[in-house]
């Protein structure tokens, strides 16, 4: 077998075949995730909330979507991936317009967290592409290449998104501004509805019949509640409280019997088999320890970089449009990497791909503890991080979509987004506690040095441990079998 994945036989028309009008949803998708984070500290303000408290908005958004994906991935695999990517487009639109209708906390809360049903978007259509790309003689590497173009498209929404908050911050007021992403998803919402086709894949056909994990969706959904609602109650109680532990322990303890009864069913809601594969396991461990960084430290990033340093002594003290420039950067380097994966893995293994993929996320975390001081030191961190984190979002869908039976596409693919929000939760609690200031007023809202300090380091140490994982990897895992 040959390390050398034949991608000079896969053309532009092979992928725009394969992807299709995915490539908008995944704009969309990036307009999402990019808008917002240079106007968090806009949003704490207008809400009345410290900057950390931001923290407890993103760990709310990523347990819904670690609940999510797994229903709408296997909901995919049953009655098909486009009818579920049309119905989590449908919810996500009617969340984002309720974010601009929302002038309280809790509010605002509840839309953000059900607004995170667009994390499901990508491994469903990473299902849609795969099993279209199933005529062609080296499906895994165009699923790979196809991925590397919804990620790349992904983030120029991104960029364009946080470029657009940036230039219209101050233009109009916060729930105007709002709207704008409400809008695109809208537009997305018919883009599905008229775009895009049903994949014909006849193994999912076969299985409209299974009945539902419904037992399986209580059990987990209750597991994760437990450890973020516990996370919660440590930072309202103190680490000095037992009953937040305890809540903690509870909910890990609920994957047990969660995991035992996945196992008794034909058709699990999670197919917890799959991470028996030597091929697998490295794959989802690495995506939840990825989601730490790529999802956790959305916000903190972004408040430190509006954190008045003359005010505080740290902090950058930028203004939306410079946090906009500097997550632009971000983003600009996470589409180089999406885009570089497959001419790399032309010369090198996947896998080893992925591990100098880990390495560099490692490397631009850990660079922040003693490069911090300025926005330069700060750019460049980011943009090695960056690096890293988008070959990782484009390689690890389409790792498990090739290692993973056909007929489990879309829940392997659903593991990968599912075990990464789940870590990204987690990360988001732990790190909305770790920078709680005891002394926070009205005039004193920003988050703890010391807190920034845990936050690059548990990302940098995660990425770290990403890259041993993979070594563990059969040597030709991913990679199709030379023709």
């Amino acid at each position: 077998m040959s390390s050398v994945i034949p991608t000079s036989r896969i053309g532009v028309r092979s992928i725009a075949g394969v992807v299709g009008f995915l490539v908008f949803v995944e704009f969309t998708s990036g307009i999402l995730q990019g808008y917002y984070t240079p106007l968090y500290h806009d949003i704490a303000v207008f809400l009345g909330v410290p900057d950390p408290e931001l923290n407890w908005l993103e760990a709310a958004q990523l347990a819904a979507s670690a609940i999510a994906v797994p229903a709408f991935a296997k909901l995919g695999d049953l009655v098909g991936h486009r009818r579920m990517l049309l119905i989590s487009t449908g919810i996500t639109a009617v969340a984002s317009l309720g974010l601009a209708f929302s002038g309280v906390f809790w509010l605002f809360l509840i839309a953000w967290a059900v607004q995170g049903f667009y994390v499901v978007w990508l491994p469903l259509e990473i299902a849609i592409v795969f099993t279209r790309s199933q005529g062609h003689e080296t499906p895994s590497a165009l699923t790979r290449r196809s991925a590397g173009f919804l990620v790349g498209a992904l983030e120029i929404g991104a960029i364009a998104g946080a470029l657009s908050s940036g230039a219209l911050d101050g233009v109009a007021p916060l729930p105007v501004l709002l709207l704008v992403p409400a809008i695109a998803v809208v537009i997305c919402f018919f883009v599905v509805l008229f775009g895009i086709k049903e994949s014909a894949d006849a193994v999912a056909r076969r299985a409209i019949k299974s009945p539902f994990d419904t037992g399986g969706l209580i059990l987990i959904t209750f597991a994760l509640l437990g450890v973020t609602g516990g996370l919660s109650l440590l930072r309202l109680d103190g680490p000095a409280s037992v009953w937040p532990w305890l809540v903690v322990l509870i909910g890990v303890a609920l994957f047990v019997p969660f995991a035992l009864y996945e196992l008794r069913q034909r058709e699990p809601l999670v197919d917890v088999r799959l991470f028996r594969s030597s091929s697998l396991w490295p794959v989802f461990v690495t995506a939840g320890l990825f989601g730490v960084s790529v999802l956790g430290a959305q916000v903190p990033l972004s408040t430190f970089a509006r954190t008045d340093v003359d005010k505080y002594g740290y902090g950058l003290g930028a203004t939306a449009g410079q946090t906009s420039i500097l997550v632009g950067v971000y983003l600009i380097a996470l589409v180089a990497g999406a885009m570089l994966l497959p001419v790399v893995t032309r010369w090198i293994m996947p896998r080893i791909a992925l591990v100098g993929a880990s390495v560099l996320v490692a490397l631009g975390y850990l660079l922040f503890l003693p490069f911090h001081t300025g926005y330069t030191q700060v750019l460049v961190n980011m943009l090695i991080a960056g690096l890293g984190s988008g070959a990782l979002v484009a390689a690890l869908p389409a790792a498990a979509a090739s290692a993973a039976p056909l007929d489990r596409t879309g829940v392997a693919t659903g593991l990968t987004n599912s075990v990464k929000t789940v870590g990204g939760a987690i990360a988001s609690a732990v790190f909305g506690i770790a920078l709680a200031n005891p002394n926070a007023s009205s005039t004193n809202t920003a988050g703890t040095l010391s807190g920034y300090y845990v936050v690059w380091i548990v990302c940098g140490l995660t990425a770290a441990v990403c890259a041993v994982l993979l070594l563990f990897v059969p040597k030709h895992a991913f990679a199709d079998a030379s023709s």
